[in-house]
């Protein structure tokens, strides 16, 4: 008989929670482990230890932002154009449950934000960067976890989420998949639909935050994103199957571009699952097929 380790009993554990999704209680720290804040090897000890080293880490570049803030504010203007935008985003953010209840901390989830646009070079603030991170701020208690959870979930995923890094790439494997798959509808993209594709780019960005109905259906997803199962770069066969939702209301009322996109951003209140086992199947449907080489080599 086969003896798990500890280590691998956990992995184990988490890895079959997936197949439900995560329970609230676990969530907070299953996510730990699989944006890499933890190893999946470490022990209790050492991730005490790391989740120490991650709060100092935190708390130093906070004490680094204070002493640069003066020099930011007069010399980039930027920084400041980037302020004024994190802020009035925020402010749109409905904070309360529907009891009535604060959920989140405007004012933390400004520093967060603030301080991971200085820090970080690659991933500049976009739009939509505000919804995802008080996601993390409804999961994690204490601000260094909210911080270095969304900092590793945007290394994760930056090749699909990040506009300078991904998302354009994301489009364009999109359209070549339907192409393939669905010729008919590619067809009248091409035609009465031209650029509907690549106006689907906030899909990519929010990790299709604004398509579900609940925060436990975007984290649903997000974690099956982090997983990387079935497949590299599900999220495009996930965007796939969202068109496909739509795709007789555009073929039979013949749709132009605008049309296709109104229709696309009506796709709300979705369930995770049903969208997840969706994917799955065009996964399942693609490696049974003679794939050409540009869709081979982003998925399989």
């Amino acid at each position: 008989m086969t003896t798990l380790s500890p280590e691998n009993s956990l992995s184990a554990r988490w890895s079959a929670s997936f197949i439900l999704g995560l329970h609230p209680y676990v969530r907070t720290e299953a996510w730990k482990f699989l944006t890499g804040y933890y190893s999946w090897q470490s022990s209790q000890d050492e991730r005490l230890t790391v989740d120490s080293t991650r709060r100092k880490n935190y708390e130093a570049l906070c004490e680094m932002y204070k002493k640069i803030q003066p020099l930011l504010e007069n010399l980039h203007r930027n920084f400041m154009e980037t302020r004024n935008t994190i802020t009035y985003d925020i402010q749109k953010l409905y904070d309360k449950d529907p009891l009535g209840n604060v959920i989140i901390d405007k004012k933390r989830l400004e520093k967060i934000l603030l301080l991971s646009y200085v820090c970080n070079t690659q991933a500049e603030y976009q739009q939509g960067f505000h919804e995802m991170v008080m996601l993390f701020q409804l999961m994690a208690e204490h601000d260094h976890e909210t911080f270095w959870l969304f900092q590793f979930f945007l290394q994760k995923t930056e090749h699909s989420c990040v506009i300078k890094i991904g998302v354009g790439k994301n489009l364009d494997m999109l359209n070549t998949l339907i192409n393939f798959l669905d010729p008919v509808f590619a067809e009248h993209l091409r035609g009465k639909g031209a650029g509907a594709v690549q106006s689907l780019f906030p899909w990519f960005c929010l990790c299709f935050q604004r398509a579900f109905k609940s925060f436990d259906d975007v984290w649903r997803l997000w974690e099956v994103l982090l997983t990387g199962k079935p497949c590299r770069n599900f999220q495009v066969l996930v965007a796939y199957s969202m068109l496909q939702m739509v795709r007789e209301q555009v073929l039979q009322e013949s749709m132009t571009s605008d049309g296709i996109l109104l229709a696309c951003n009506n796709l709300i209140d979705l369930d995770a699952d049903v969208l997840i086992s969706a994917a799955c199947l065009v996964y399942a449907e693609l490696i049974q097929k003679d794939v050409p080489q540009p869709l081979k080599d982003f998925f399989l």
